[in-house]
């Protein structure tokens, strides 16, 4: 974990809000210059502690299918999860404590695509005992605003 200063947090707390606000905005709102905003943008960046990209509802763009996958393993997780996270149908990947050992979100052109995507990639990893399927209907809430500490 990476130690925040005051300065640091409130560029990330105005890049949540929009990570499209310009550099100049948010230095006039700093009380300092666009130059000092870009070089902590750009070390906030080059730490991975931010990444700002266009988030997108799958379903509003033509997938017709998006699901988060419980999965079950046998023996090491890690490599079942260093396995699964390079599949490009994956877009979120997380080790569990629980029912499931990983749980991995999957964006997908099609019912077809996702029976194959299960059955032929995803049950085919060495490790993998169980799936489970949970199909989105409808996406009703995805924020990216929580703050930081």
């Amino acid at each position: 974990m990476v130690e925040l200063d005051d300065v640091a947090k409130q560029i990330i707390a105005e890049l949540q809000k929009d990570g499209r606000t310009p550099f100049a905005a948010i230095a006039k709102k700093l009380g300092l210059s666009e130059g000092a905003i870009r070089q902590r943008y750009s070390k906030l960046k080059e730490l991975g502690l931010i990444q700002v990209v266009a988030v997108t509802d799958p379903m509003q763009l033509g997938f017709e299918r998006q699901a988060m996958i419980g999965i079950g393993v046998t023996g090491r997780i890690e490599p079942v999860a260093d396995a699964v996270q390079v599949l490009p149908e994956v877009t979120y990947v997380v080790i569990t404590a629980g029912p499931y050992d990983l749980l991995v979100e999957v964006v997908c052109e099609s019912d077809e695509h996702m029976l194959d995507l299960i059955s032929n990639k995803i049950r085919r990893i060495e490790g993998v005992s169980q799936t489970d399927a949970l199909m989105y209907l409808q996406l009703r809430k995805q924020t990216y605003s929580w703050g930081v500490r």
